[in-house]
């Protein structure tokens, strides 16, 4: 079944215009929702309480505010927020082109795929070419739902994608993170790169891990529906912090690698035998 658009967009790239339209580059229908229910098992409903009477408010009658001192609030109307929104004009204005390699991770949003629209594939494929050429990569302003998001257009094969930025402001910087003042002894580090190199892989294959937390709701939902079985968490065994010989575990772990490849290739030479004879 083909992925279905959840908006459409402009690209406006100089004099040029690109019609696209935008897909979730995700599919979350798969993961296990609960709703909250009364003791009876009837689903209950979220109220709003007035924190200084107790009384229930109704939604209807709620307006805005925001907190500039403690206890104290500027309020706005509909009309009012309405008039600070950003302009939904649906398009993507390409400001500048940056290095793709030079956006940190710690920047990207959601992600979009993006589509050509009818009438967009020539110069959709012409931009996603010429930023492959280049190893550049578009920055852009792009305007819906009454914000103004700072995103990130780069091509991945013939197709185009559309990252969600984080702000300047709303990124944390890692400099005040501690990092630690471990000194790197330089036979460990070999001992680390070497088991790092033996469970190394080529290329990033997620099909090969799946949600095992997600399966196991699943599955134990549909016990539930099936004959109402009781599910109960395993007891968990108290564990306590071990000061590690780290070149000890290091030089463990290479070992336990060492041999793990070995097996895998013995269990492999009768394979390797029976294909030879036939």
């Amino acid at each position: 079944m083909s992925p279905r658009p959840i908006a459409t967009a402009t690209i406006s790239f100089g004099l040029v215009s690109i019609p696209c339209q935008l897909y979730s580059s995700a599919e979350n229908s798969q993961k296990v929702r609960f709703n909250f229910l009364s003791p009876e098992g009837t689903r209950v409903k979220q109220q709003y309480v007035d924190a200084k009477t107790g009384e229930p408010v109704e939604r209807r009658d709620l307006i805005k505010g925001y907190q500039f001192a403690k206890d104290q609030y500027v309020t706005f109307k509909p009309e009012e927020l309405k008039a600070l929104e950003a302009e939904a004009t649906q398009a993507i204005e390409i400001v500048e082109f940056v290095p793709v390699d030079q956006v940190e991770r710690a920047y990207i949003g959601k992600t979009y795929y993006l589509g050509p629209a009818r009438g967009g594939d020539k110069a959709y494929s012409l931009l996603g070419a010429a930023m492959k050429k280049t190893g550049w990569a578009a920055l852009a302003k792009y305007a819906a739902r009454g914000k103004q998001y700072l995103v990130l257009v780069r091509p991945v094969g013939d197709h185009l994608v559309l990252e969600q930025l984080h702000y300047a402001h709303e990124v944390r910087d890692i400099a005040a993170v501690p990092s630690g003042e471990g000194e790197v002894v330089e036979a460990e580090l070999g001992l680390a790169v070497q088991l790092i190199e033996q469970i190394a892989s080529e290329r990033f294959d997620p099909s090969k891990y799946e949600d095992e937390v997600g399966q196991r709701m699943l599955e134990a939902v549909e016990r539930k529906v099936a004959d109402g079985t009781e599910i109960t968490a395993p007891v968990e065994e108290e564990t306590t912090a071990q000061v590690i010989d780290l070149m000890a575990a290091l030089r463990a772990s290479v070992s336990s690698e060492t041999e793990t490849g070995a097996d895998d290739q013995a269990e492999s030479e009768p394979e390797k035998k029976k294909a030879a004879g036939s």
